[in-house]
């Protein structure tokens, strides 16, 4: 049976996050630190949680793969608000459809090249309702890093100018690992001619 689920990743450790938000930012070690042991959390939280992609094979799990972490993937954009909403249907790795509204656009630079990527909000009744939702694709996309592309967790800020965009926390969608998974592929702005070499790798 297909199931459709956008994997929402709720192991971030709120006082490293505070920490991290400060003006002095951490040192490429401390960084370091603070991403590994969140990516050691997840693969845990993957193993033992009943609703994982990994339930029906868990003696055959793998090790996820990642970039190691990397400063330079933590950007600061600029925040755009979409004035005129409208309702965004896309399409998902099993052919079924997703609806999300436009909320705003984030626009910074990267490896000097200038990026421009599109924050929807989730419209479906349940407990993700009204949270953001940021899926995109790269230039490691079904080379490095999962054909279907990556996600992003964003925290709604309301009347914010900027927001923070790790990608160094970018995850692949469950259906990278288990394929009666449905989940929505990244919106045709959400294509990047950059390289984001950081975050989680091709499962296999």
């Amino acid at each position: 049976m297909k199931r459709y689920l956008i994997p929402i990743l709720l192991l971030v450790a709120i006082g490293a996050m505070v920490y991290f938000s400060t003006s002095s930012g951490p040192s490429p070690d401390e960084y370091a630190a603070f991403i590994n042991s969140e990516r050691e959390k997840k693969e845990a939280f993957l193993r033992r949680d009943p609703e994982s992609p990994f339930r029906a094979i868990e003696d055959s799990i793998k090790p996820l793969v990642y970039y190691p972490p990397d400063l330079k993937f933590r950007v600061l954009a600029s925040l755009e608000p979409v004035q005129q909403k409208q309702v965004r249907i896309l399409q998902t790795s099993t052919g079924e459809q997703a609806r999300y509204l436009d909320y705003a656009w984030a626009m910074f630079e990267l490896e000097g090249t200038e990026c421009k990527l599109l924050i929807l909000e989730v419209m479906d009744m349940g407990p993700n309702r009204g949270k953001l939702f940021l899926a995109f694709a790269d230039e490691t996309s079904a080379k490095e890093t999962y054909g279907g592309g990556r996600y992003l967790d964003l925290k709604k800020v309301p009347a914010a100018t900027s927001i923070e965009l790790d990608f160094n926390k970018a995850y692949n969608p469950y259906c990278a690992y288990n394929e009666n998974y449905s989940c929505p592929l990244p919106p045709r702005e959400n294509l990047m001619n950059v390289a984001i070499r950081a975050g989680e790798k091709s499962y296999h």
